[in-house]
C-alpha cells in the first residue's frame, strides 16, 4: 500500500465536502476544488475531521494516483489555512523590479524592460532587499502549483550565471560561482 496515500489527510480548520468525484476545501485563505481521477475513491470522516483516500487494486497506476490524490488534497488543506509563500531574490547593478497595476516589470540587463502579468490566483509585492540584493519579489497564493509555477516563470527570465552570480534566484538558493579567465591566465605563468 502507498505510504503517502494511506495517510489521512487531517482538515483541521478547514471545511471540506465531497460530491460526484469533486473534492472542495475552503478555509480562512479562501476556497479550491480538485476533480478527483475515476480510480480514486475519497470519503469524508466529519467524526475525526479527515479525508480518507483508497484506491480499488494494486496495480501500478493505482498506487501511484492513490499518493498524488492524498498529496494534492493535503496541499489544498495548507493551501486554504496558511497559504504559500515563495521569495525570490534579484542580485545585479542596475537589476531592479517594480509592479504596475497586475503587471510585474523587470530591469534585468536587456534592452528593454521585461512585463510579466501577474497570474490572478498569486499575489505578487515588492520588497526593499539588503546589501547586494537590490529588490525581492515574494509570490504568495493558496494553490502551491501556481505560486511555484510562477516563481519559476519569473526566475527563468534571468537564471543567476555562474561568474559573477547576477540575476534571479530563490531565496537563500546557493548558487556556485567559477572562477573565470582571468584565474585560469594567472596559473599559466
Amino acid at each position: 500500500m502507498s505510504r503517502v496515500g494511506k495517510k489521512p489527510v487531517p482538515l483541521g480548520a478547514a471545511k471540506a465536502s465531497v460530491a460526484d468525484r469533486v473534492v472542495k476545501i475552503e478555509g480562512a485563505k479562501g476556497k479550491l476544488e480538485l476533480n478527483v481521477h475515476p480510480l480514486i475513491t475519497v470519503v469524508l470522516d466529519a467524526g475525526k475531521k479527515e479525508l480518507v483516500v483508497t484506491r480499488p487494486n494494486d496495480e501500478k497506476q493505482c498506487k501511484a494516483l492513490h499518493g498524488l490524490t492524498r498529496a494534492l488534497l493535503a496541499n489544498m488543506v495548507e493551501g486554504v489555512t496558511q497559504g504559500y509563500k515563495k521569495t525570490l531574490e534579484l542580485r545585479g547593478v542596475g537589476y531592479k523590479a517594480e509592479l504596475k497595476g497586475k503587471t510585474v516589470v523587470l530591469s534585468v540587463g536587456f534592452a528593454n524592460q521585461l512585463k510579466v502579468p501577474v497570474v490572478p490566483s498569486v499575489a505578487v509585492s515588492i520588497e526593499p532587499g539588503l546589501g547586494d540584493i537590490t529588490n525581492r519579489i515574494v509570490v504568495t497564493g493558496i494553490d502551491k502549483q501556481a505560486v511555484g509555477n510562477f516563481a519559476a516563470e519569473l526566475r527563468k527570465l534571468r537564471k543567476p550565471e555562474p561568474y559573477k552570480g547576477k540575476g534571479i534566484r530563490y531565496e537563500g538558493e546557493a548558487v556556485k560561482i567559477k572562477a573565470g579567465k582571468a584565474f585560469a591566465g594567472a596559473g599559466a605563468k
